[in-house]
């Protein structure tokens, strides 16, 4: 029947007014500590940078086979199995044994329960696989294992490049994962992306390393240049430090020298090792690398035993602040490589905004006035309803900070005609009652009630593709779906309690007419 307890028609009035405040904060500043979220702008509506960053593996999976020969070296050494004559040749780890130890090799590399050669139940394969050719060995990732390593390196580069980007205070970023070796990121309000791509572009490897007293390459040492290009500098290959054992690091001012440094300080065994190092190493030159090229070599003139020093070069503030930065966030697993960059102005997006904006009203205006046209006073209560709808979606997308883009205004302006569409087939079955029932009470219910599984099937399959969309889609899809699929629920919360409402409130008091709708 169309009735309403208090309490149900108190809980409408709520739901509608809490909503309804959460929508307008987005248009009008509250002076409140009670809620102070809004609907964040997408990169297409507030203008902004786009850059999709490709990593480079193969130094991983280089520096991977180098760990796994030293593994294979003491795993058989400890089985006191005898194999010699090892290479790294591409991406292939090749060895020799004697031939009475090659069935054992076989076995051991083969084997599921393999401490060497890992086995994965889930694909039924192992890391690598393995090339027998009498007593001469090949190791080669599997296609399981090398998709493993790649994914493992892409989320760890993901997480860094997060914490840069968090770093640098950029609002509402949006980094994701694309396939196992790309990652997108956008970067809204960011309408010059120079610096974003100078950090993101560098891996952060930090080392010190002591510099030679030789003047020429030989057997454990290696020619670096000075990042300025000045000269070049013979450098141990024994590393003292790395930026693993970093702790923090800041700008700061050299009082002495009034210079820009970057002061660092070390995690405890950082401390031991550093303490140790320059112990050891009083009047030497300590080379800090970065990325393979020196930023500095200040020579040891006493032990720093206190786990902190000084990174000094000719730094603006601006410079030492992203080395920084780049330290503090850690070192990236590979190289990034930029394949795509775009950028989309604040001005183009504030157009887009507008046109969205216009789309909509004039849309809703012309829904409004055929309502009124065609149904009198129940098109108005259409249209009453019709607004809750957008004040409830808007409020609910506020409450979640989701962000709006372009083709979520369009999921928006498909809502208000569904919307629409579902107050439309109850009032053409009302009626279609109003002909066969003289109680008008009795055809405005049975009106809401028949046309409830055609409304709720129409509704369901919109509602079960906007979830197809937002888990099989991505970007400007998602956006879409989002808003339509929230926007299915509104509908329906405002077609049947507060147009029912409504139409319940305007029938009983006028019950007494004649042809209540036309």
């Amino acid at each position: 029947m169309l009735y309403f307890s208090k309490l149900r028609i108190i809980s409408v009035i709520v739901f509608t007014v809490i909503f309804s405040y959460f929508a307008i904060s987005n248009f009008v500043k509250f002076d409140d500590k009670f809620f102070s979220k809004n609907i964040n702008l997408g990169l297409d509506l507030q203008g902004g940078s786009y850059l999709l960053l490709e990593i480079d593996n193969r130094p991983v999976i280089t520096q991977k086979l180098q760990a796994k020969i030293i593994e294979l070296k003491r795993y058989f050494k400890e089985k006191q199995i005898t194999l010699k004559n090892f290479s790294l040749k591409g991406d292939t780890i090749s060895f020799e044994t004697t031939d009475n130890e090659i069935e054992n090799v076989i076995n051991i590399l083969n084997d599921k329960e393999s401490d060497v050669n890992t086995y994965y139940p889930t694909y039924k394969s192992h890391e690598f696989d393995v090339l027998e050719d009498g007593n001469l060995f090949s190791l080669n990732y599997s296609r399981y294992g090398l998709v493993l390593l790649k994914n493992s390196s892409l989320d760890q580069a993901i997480e860094i490049v997060r914490r840069r980007v968090d770093e640098v205070g950029t609002n509402e970023p949006n980094i994701l994962k694309r396939g196992n070796d790309r990652i997108l990121v956008e970067l809204p309000g960011l309408d010059d992306p120079n610096r974003i791509k100078s950090l993101l572009g560098k891996t952060a490897n930090l080392t010190f390393q002591f510099i030679s007293q030789n003047n020429e390459e030989s057997f454990g040492t290696e020619k670096l240049s000075f990042e300025d290009g000045s000269r070049d500098a013979i450098v141990s290959k024994r590393i003292i430090l790395s930026g693993d054992n970093l702790v923090d690091a800041k700008p700061t001012m050299n009082s002495q020298t009034n210079e820009t440094v970057v002061s660092f300080s070390l995690d405890r065994v950082g401390a031991k090792k550093f303490g140790k190092a320059t112990s050891t190493g009083v009047g030497k030159q300590l080379a800090i690398v970065l990325d393979g090229k020196i930023i500095s070599a200040p020579s040891v003139r006493e032990p720093i035993i206190g786990g902190s020093g000084q990174i000094s070069g000719d730094f603006t503030f601006q410079s030492a602040t992203d080395l920084a930065l780049l330290l503090r966030s850690g070192a990236l697993p590979a190289p990034l490589n930029i394949i795509e960059e775009r950028t989309v102005g604040p001005d183009l997006g504030q157009d887009s905004i507008d046109a969205g904006i216009l789309s909509l009203f004039i849309g809703f205006l012309l829904v409004i006035l055929f309502m009124i046209y065609k149904y009198r006073a129940f098109g108005l209560i259409a249209n009453l309803a019709l607004i809750s709808n957008l004040f409830l979606l808007i409020g609910i997308l506020t409450l979640f900070e989701a962000t709006l883009t372009l083709p979520g205004i369009a999921g928006i302006i498909l809502t208000v005609g569904m919307a629409v569409d579902a107050n439309v087939l109850i009032f053409e079955r009302i009626k279609e009652e109003t002909k066969n029932e003289k109680n008008p009470i009795i055809a405005f219910d049975a009106g809401y009630t028949k046309s409830r599984t055609t409304i709720l099937d129409a509704n369901i399959t919109t509602l079960i593709a906007a979830f197809i969309l937002f888990f099989m889609g991505s970007g400007p899809v998602k956006g879409f779906s989002v808003t339509l699929g929230v926007g299915i629920l509104t509908t329906l919360f405002s077609v049947y309690f507060i147009a029912r409402l409504l139409t319940s409130l305007y029938v009983v008091k006028n019950k007494d007419k004649e042809q209540l709708l036309k």
